[in-house]
């Protein structure tokens, strides 16, 4: 399938598959690391976020290719808020930063681990983890 699009300033026919893993919005990110994102269709990527020290699994936000790169840039943990449609730094009104200790993109360029300096609960609960409500796993016998 094909389609008239307009995209990085240039308009023309494209194959729709080309067009459902470009960014959304506009970024300064490096091209080099922008081409290994395999995005959602919304232009997101998963960032599992953990702490240095513990290694705790702290919370799961998005990223979009400018998020990652004000994450990249300035080392506060910036992410792409899918209610309220905008850029948050973790911590820029709670108080609770993110420093971020380094970034990794996975194998398949559709998730990304945060690995920070916690300050303050990572959760918007105000706990730790947001991951602390753990379910009761039963085996069935094989």
């Amino acid at each position: 399938m094909w389609t008239v699009a307009t995209y990085a300033g240039q308009s023309g026919t494209v194959p729709v598959s080309d067009l459902e893993n470009q960014p959304v919005r506009p970024s300064s990110l490096d091209p080099a690391i922008a081409a290994r994102l395999s995005r959602s269709s919304d232009g997101l990527v998963a960032a599992i976020v953990r702490e240095h020290d513990s290694g705790d699994v702290l919370m799961l936000a998005w990223m979009d290719d400018e998020a990652l790169h004000r994450t990249l840039t300035t080392g506060h943990a910036t992410y792409w808020s899918r209610s309220r449609q905008e850029y948050w730094v973790k911590g820029a009104t709670s108080g609770h930063h993110q420093f971020v200790r380094s970034v990794a993109l996975d194998c398949d360029g559709d998730a990304l681990l945060v690995t920070v300096d916690q300050v303050g609960a990572a959760c918007h609960t105000g706990t730790h983890t947001c991951f602390s409500n753990e379910l009761t796993v039963t085996k069935e016998n094989a």
